[in-house]
């Protein structure tokens, strides 16, 4: 009698260099495909409107491919935990396969799961599958993690290097059994009413396979220029891979290699290294999108807050063009330009003096890309409140930025135009006067934490 392996899906919607796939196609056994959409398991935070966009097309992407090759995708919904036991009876499976998870709710889910499945006598596995190098592999000499990047990345780096890509199983020996699964469009993860969804559509496709082609794309016409124009908006020379990493539709393995072997590929392989030190950060700090890592910033003297002032930074209607172009591409795309979002996120936190968190939190709803490290771990960066802010007190001028980075006006001619014309918006707030507060409330922040 068959005991079929189950390969539970969770940011990894791919089936090339998926460590758990390959370990249940290796195993002999029938394959069942199960991804579970948790909203509820305590500390799991709901996905935003951008991400529950995004999800819908990649789950949907990863069933026409895992048909394609003989095997099948169970959509559930609700408590992980629960529902893959359940899941596991109703397939008589003998065996659970899954890529770690690395937040600290996620890693109790799994922990306590892999342990009441072998008490059954199943068999439960986790791979290396979202991250380079395992959080817990990485230290300093005095065997603590890391909390500045370069140190981080030279010690990363230094061993071993990372493993090559798996191949992508040509055949899946489907479970013969058809198991009872949700249709994905009763989990209404797209937006109706309103559908804001239109610029979204335009602008991406999700999928393992135009992920790959992206890749592609960026090798071989975009990273000669990478080095020397992803910090220009208009440029069009950053890899548009966040998203593609952040749902695992390619996996960081894929992209080190295929990057090592075209030349000038170091710039972007650092960036790859920032990913991985916001996701160490995350392990060793779980709390890292409610609570400054630094302490002392808990001093921070946020004022009262100005609700129209942060719809109008939302809705980039603040008279600062730099500002108002990006959140703009934000609103319309589900992204922005890393640079901008550097600017965008040190106006709202140093210029208008509104908490991290509340721009963390919008970000996290509007970006297709926004995942449990980067998205936190970047605002506190900007915040100075985070992992190697030096200098914390970095306040980013949006208008020399903007002279600096987008000298011709590219990219606010095509997000917010009317700061180009004859008579442009007036800024909500005074520049200067807003940076000497923030820099006022940084000296608050020193004098708290030497007392």
């Amino acid at each position: 009698m068959p005991s079929p392996s189950i390969v539970w899906f969770r940011d990894d919607l791919r089936l090339a260099d998926n460590p758990a796939l390959r370990a249940a196609v290796d195993r002999g056994e029938p394959v069942i495909g199960l991804y579970v959409l948790d909203e509820e398991s305590p500390g799991i935070r709901p996905l935003g409107g951008a991400a529950r966009w995004w999800l819908h097309g990649s789950l949907a992407s990863l069933r026409d491919r895992l048909a394609e090759r003989g095997g099948a995708l169970v959509l559930r919904r609700g408590a992980a935990e629960p529902v893959v036991r359940e899941t596991v009876r109703d397939a008589s499976a003998g065996a659970v396969f899954w890529n770690r998870r690395y937040g600290g709710p996620e890693r109790e889910i799994d922990t306590a799961l892999k342990s009441s499945l072998r008490d059954d006598g199943v068999v439960a596995r986790s791979f290396a599958g979202s991250l380079l190098f395992e959080p817990w592999t990485v230290k300093t000499g005095g065997g603590t993690h890391f909390s500045v990047y370069t140190p981080f990345w030279r010690a990363a780096t230094h061993g071993p290097a990372p493993r090559a890509p798996l191949p992508e199983p040509r055949e899946i020996d489907g479970a013969s059994a058809a198991l009872d699964s949700e249709d994905l469009d009763d989990w209404h993860l797209l937006p109706t009413r309103p559908d804001w969804a239109g610029g979204l559509r335009e602008t991406w496709e999700p999928g393992e396979p135009a992920a790959r082609r992206r890749l592609r794309e960026f090798l071989s016409e975009d990273l000669d220029s990478y080095d020397r124009a992803r910090d220009e908006p208009a440029a069009g020379a950053t890899s548009l891979l966040s998203p593609r990493l952040r749902w695992g539709e390619v996996s960081p393995f894929t992209v080190w290699h295929e990057t090592v072997q075209t030349e000038g590929g170091g710039k972007f392989l650092s960036e790859l290294g920032w990913r991985e030190f916001a996701w160490h950060t995350l392990f060793h700090f779980p709390e890292l999108a409610t609570t400054n890592l630094r302490p002392e910033f808990d001093a921070f003297p946020w004022p009262r807050l100005h609700p129209t002032q942060l719809e109008a930074w939302q809705k980039g209607r603040t008279g600062v063009a730099l500002v108002d172009a990006g959140m703009r591409e934000l609103w319309r795309t589900g992204y922005m330009h890393n640079r901008v979002r550097m600017v965008a996120a040190s106006f709202l936190v140093k210029n208008l003096l509104v908490d991290w968190r509340r721009g963390e939190q919008w970000f996290w709803d509007t970006l297709v890309d926004a995942d449990a490290a980067n998205n936190p771990f970047n605002w506190q960066w900007v915040a100075g409140s985070g992992a190697d802010a030096a200098p914390y007190f970095r306040i980013f001028n949006p208008e020399l930025q903007a002279k600096k980075f987008d000298r011709d006006g590219r990219y606010v001619r095509e997000w917010a135009p009317e700061h180009l014309s004859e008579h442009p918006p007036e800024p909500i707030i005074d520049l200067r006067e807003t940076r000497n507060a923030a820099l006022d409330a940084y000296e608050h922040v020193k004098r708290a934490a030497r007392s």
